[in-house]
């Protein structure tokens, strides 16, 4: 019989397992072969991320709203492909903290609220939530898209470009307004619901301290044999869009929806005010209607006529 061997012995004569397995292949695509070393590096998270705009606008209305405002607030919601339209909201004095939670709900930064009162006022509230600040504006001559005399026509969803008077660089609260303007209607870029194309201009601009709202469509007339290069701006043309509208600062707030007053228009005058004041004018108007026939009666009894010698000529007798 033969001697048995040592476990040691066994361990060391165990052949080696080599992996003569092809390495594998790499995903092939449309474009071609794709390496794992490019997923590595797009699954990667950037170092250093750049500024993202996430601007979210809330529109919404008070209830009792009229029609013609009801119409200027859908095309502003057409205009803003980055807000959010909601219900009605009661215009009580509970309407600040009712409305800031609702923009914390639908996950917004800034507000548009358009109160209507008396069905004759508008009043648009811009505001930036929670810390604000917030303005308050008088809404005056009005036009909506749905005018005949407006032709011009823009792509649903693009990105405007925003222009601003010179007069806007003067004050402090031009400035603010500005910048406030700037945050609410510039719509961000590569926003999903947003096109990346530029044919429309929002312009704003002051006049008589009022701050005068246009919408521009940029119209390239060209045929296919006859296109225009870039930067031909002599055959560009402007065609208003609409909505138009006039907006008369009241007041800035340093919070939302209230806070302590930041800046107040001393020449602003209340649409009540200029109401009363035409009833003054018109009952003025009447009571010098009765004065007048009172003086005039009073004048005929002080200063008779003489009879007339021919009253009774063709009297029958």
């Amino acid at each position: 019989m033969g001697k048995k061997r040592k476990h040691s012995e066994t361990e060391a004569a165990a052949p080696v397992v080599k992996n003569d397995s092809a390495p594998e292949r790499p995903k092939r695509t449309l474009l071609g072969w794709k390496d794992k070393n490019e997923d590595a590096e797009k699954s990667k998270p950037a170092s250093v991320s750049g500024f993202r705009n996430k601007e979210k606008v809330l529109v919404t209305c008070s209830r009792r709203i009229s029609y013609r405002y009801r119409h200027l607030m859908l095309n502003m919601v057409s205009l803003l492909p980055h807000c959010k339209k909601d219900s009605k909201v009661e215009a009580k004095s509970s309407k600040g903290a009712t409305l800031n939670e609702l923009i914390e709900l639908k996950g917004s930064s800034s507000c548009l609220f358009f109160e209507c009162r008396k069905h004759k006022d508008l009043y648009l509230w811009m505001v930036k939530s929670p810390s604000g600040p917030s303005v308050k504006f008088l809404v005056n001559a009005v036009h909506t898209m749905e005018e005949l005399k407006l032709t011009g026509n823009h792509l649903k969803g693009s990105r405007p470009l925003l222009t601003f008077s010179s007069n806007f660089d003067k004050d402090a609260h031009w400035k603010l307004l500005k910048e406030m303007l700037t945050q609410v209607f510039g719509i961000p870029k590569e926003h999903r619901k947003s096109k990346p194309y530029h044919d429309h201009v929002f312009v704003f601009s002051i006049v008589d301290d009022h701050i005068w709202f246009r919408n521009y469509q940029i119209s390239v007339p060209h045929n296919e044999s006859d296109k225009i290069a870039r930067g031909g701006l002599d055959k560009m043309t402007l065609i208003e869009v609409g909505p138009r509208f006039c907006l008369n600062p009241i007041k800035i707030f340093g919070g939302s929806f209230g806070g302590p007053t930041l800046y107040e228009n001393p020449f602003y005058v209340s649409p009540n005010q200029i109401r009363a004041l035409e009833k003054r004018n018109k009952a003025g108007k009447f009571a010098k209607k009765i004065k007048a026939k009172t003086r005039r009666q009073m004048h005929e009894l002080a200063n008779p006529l003489e009879p007339d010698e021919f009253a009774d000529m063709w009297k029958d007798e």
